[in-house]
């Protein structure tokens, strides 16, 4: 088999999403390859729709369930466990990618010799194929033979997993899987898995489309997303640690662990939630400073974090609550503004 696609699904029946990823999927330019949609306990109709296509594509499309759900990570985790490709891709149950994605994702490998390959993607708010915003997932400096530096540059920005396809013999042979039961698992696991594998390359096309639609998570801001967004950086930092990379890699971990645990959770929580409590506010603070006592000195964080950021972080320092209620009265200020 050429190629295992992992499908996660979740009450993804509504509105046809569904049925445009799937149909993207299974007619696809290439021959040899399956689709593994796995069903992550869905309480609507995703399951009997997945069925419908198991039925009518018989021999390529597999479908997969289990009765308790355990988040993206969970289904990807029995994906993997099935698939029998000798490249491994994902995709989103909501997102859907052009005919051609995946002969040219394999054409790039082929053509290069290189053990993951991916591409841009489109932002796009209708189910078609008209090209939106394009966003560049990786950049030109992170491909080629991968050197330290190059896993250095992929261990802090990965890019999007589902706009990739991995050669699957890394996968089983270094034992990669996914934290199950959190969302973000993709924070943790996009880090980890960069670090081994040896040649990136890019098509330097905007072939998946990223569907943005109002009930997509990261619309839903929740004190419970925020919490697994922190679980997936200490898992990052555990796995880095078991795996032997935290040593050679601190500087990036302390940065990449800085990011995720405390500056995008803090300023996420603090902008979306209608009532922030100021013991989470603290709890992230004392959080980032007990993994890493001087995140504030690591040069990674003094380029990459925004002087505004810095300034309101080095505000927290000195005072939770004079932080908490500055920010707050800024944020009313801003919308305020906007009326």
């Amino acid at each position: 088999m050429q190629l295992s696609v992992i499908v996660p699904v979740y009450n993804m029946a509504a509105e046809g999403k569904l049925n445009y990823c799937m149909d993207s999927l299974v007619n696809q330019t290439i021959d040899d390859y399956e689709i593994i949609a796995v069903d992550d306990a869905s309480t609507d109709n995703s399951l009997e729709v997945l069925r419908s296509y198991e039925e009518k594509y018989s021999g390529k499309v597999r479908v997969l369930t289990y009765p308790d759900n355990r988040r993206q990570g969970g289904a990807k985790n029995e994906g993997l466990r099935a698939a029998t490709g000798d490249w491994i891709g994902f995709i989103d149950s909501d997102d859907w990618v052009t005919p051609d994605y995946y002969e040219k994702l394999l054409g790039k490998a082929r053509e290069t010799g290189a053990d993951m390959v991916g591409c841009d993607y489109s932002l796009v708010t209708e189910h078609s194929f008209t090209v939106g915003t394009v966003v560049q997932n990786n950049t030109p400096d992170q491909t080629g033979k991968l050197n330290r530096e190059k896993h250095k540059k992929l261990l802090m920005r990965p890019g999007s997993m589902v706009l990739k396809i991995y050669r699957a013999d890394v996968i089983r042979k270094n034992k990669l899987d996914f934290p199950e039961k959190i969302f973000y698992e993709d924070n943790c696991a996009g880090s980890v898995w960069s670090l081994y594998f040896e040649h990136f390359e890019r098509v330097e096309e905007p072939l998946y489309f990223y569907y943005q639609h109002p009930l997509s998570t990261v619309h839903r801001i929740t004190e419970e997303k925020c919490r697994d967004r922190m679980r997936a950086a200490e898992l990052l930092c555990e796995e880095c640690r078991k795996r032997g990379f935290l040593e050679p890699y601190y500087p990036e971990l302390d940065y990449r662990f800085t990011e995720l645990y405390y500056v995008i959770t803090l300023f996420t929580y603090m902008q979306g939630m209608a009532h922030p409590r100021l013991a989470f506010v603290k709890e992230l603070r004392e959080g980032v400073r007990r993994r890493f006592p001087d995140y504030e000195k690591n040069p990674y964080y003094k380029v990459n974090t925004g002087q505004a950021e810095q300034r309101l972080i080095a505000m927290q320092a000195q005072s939770d609550l004079k932080f908490y209620l500055y920010y707050r009265l800024q944020l009313l200020a801003r919308r305020l503004r906007q009326r």
